[in-house]
């Protein structure tokens, strides 16, 4: 049963799973496949991402509907439905419209989201839907290859500017071309391992499962600067004290990341996000800062009024879950001892105790030094 007005281009209600298992059973002969992926985008009345705070109360809606949940904080999550059609009585796009109900009603938060037989199809799904629209990708050969044809390989989820320039480069600009391509082709232009993945994902196939997790399973701190800022030493000098102070936070509470993200408002509001996967889990405040450089330099600013800059640290783990690479150089070592020096110096006389040099030199808010005599100000910089 379909709720009315879901124009959503679903192919129909079908018997799927029980509403136990998180994967449907084989469905029998003639019933046409469902998919049961949704990749769901939450967006303030605002256009802004919702607080941390309302993130946890919307995944606690879609944990209404199933248990395999994985957050993508800050505004994003899939879920696989397809274990709660049958106890519905619905088909995926009906309970999407479930959800995007009782975001508006409950929260006031409007919900973009697509629907796929797998993660990748969902998010694209999502990416090209309207605010507020639900959009399905039929779990057909046919309707896949259709709405993947035209797109631009940058379109692909996991494939970056690099490996979409050395695509275009051998005339490989669109989906469609890139599904047409032998294997042996895109695994010399690419690599074996990347040339088999974007081969696999143009023809719409994703075996990834959606991994249930804990929207604390990340870390954030952003900057807000007085005017909209258009210097690039100030937003670095920013981006230094915000990695430094998510290294010591994580370091605080006995945890490492494995993936960095930078936000950065413009002065229109828009936003744009990057993430870069670390050499290793980490927490030390150095290998943070040159991820976040080197996510700010990709970006090309140039001329932008920037509003804001936010770091995520990604894919939380306890520390001592996780290995680190030991290496002959002393200065690593070094480096190592100091921070757990500065750490120690903070907790016994405050965070604003010990900072890095280069944030003196008047990034946005921070403030200038003290007269002689008095206390340091604490840093103004981040803000949890």
């Amino acid at each position: 049963m379909t709720p009315p007005g879901a124009s959503t281009g679903s192919t129909g209600a079908a018997d799927a799973a029980p509403p136990a298992p998180p994967a449907a059973p084989p469905e029998p002969s003639g019933v046409p496949r469902q998919p049961g992926m949704l990749h769901i985008r939450f967006r303030a009345a605002d256009g802004t991402p919702p607080s941390a705070g309302r993130f946890e109360q919307l995944l606690r809606l879609l944990a209404q509907f199933t248990p395999v949940i994985e957050a993508l904080p800050p505004d994003a999550a899939l879920a696989d439905v397809r274990g709660a059609l049958r106890y519905f009585d619905r088909d995926a796009a009906g309970i999407a419209e479930l959800v995007r109900l009782r975001a508006l009603a409950w929260h006031g938060v409007q919900c973009t989201i697509g629907i796929g037989a797998n993660p990748l199809l969902a998010r694209m799904a999502a990416q090209g839907a309207a605010p507020g629209e639900i959009r399905v990708v039929p779990d057909d050969a046919d309707a896949v290859a259709a709405f993947l044809e035209r797109r631009p390989a940058s379109a692909l989820y996991g494939v970056g500017p690099a490996t979409a320039r050395a695509l275009c480069a051998y005339g490989l600009d669109s989906v469609g071309r890139i599904a047409a391509a032998p294997p042996a082709t895109l695994q010399r232009i690419l690599g074996a391992k990347t040339g088999r993945v974007v081969y696999e994902r143009a023809h719409g196939i994703d075996p990834t499962p959606v991994t249930p997790n804990a929207a604390a399973r990340s870390m954030a701190a952003e900057h807000r600067f007085a005017h909209d800022e258009l210097d690039p030493d100030r937003r670095r000098r920013a981006l230094l004290s915000l990695a430094d102070g998510l290294g010591a936070r994580m370091r605080a509470s006995g945890q490492v990341a494995r993936a960095l993200t930078l936000t950065v408002r413009y002065a229109d509001r828009s936003t744009t996000s990057r993430t870069r996967r670390l050499d290793g889990p980490t927490a030390h405040g150095p290998a943070l800062t040159e991820a976040a450089y080197a996510l700010h330099a990709a970006l090309g600013l140039q001329r932008a009024r920037v509003r804001s800059v936010a770091l995520r640290a990604e894919d939380l783990c306890r520390a001592e879950l996780a290995a680190r690479q030991l290496t002959f150089d002393p200065a690593d070592d070094r480096a190592h001892r100091i921070e757990a020096a500065v750490d120690r110096a903070r907790a016994r006389f405050g965070t604003g105790s010990v900072r890095p040099a280069a944030t003196l030199g008047g990034a946005g808010r921070t403030p200038p030094p003290p007269p002689p005599g008095t206390k340091p100000p604490g840093p103004g910089a981040a803000r949890p």
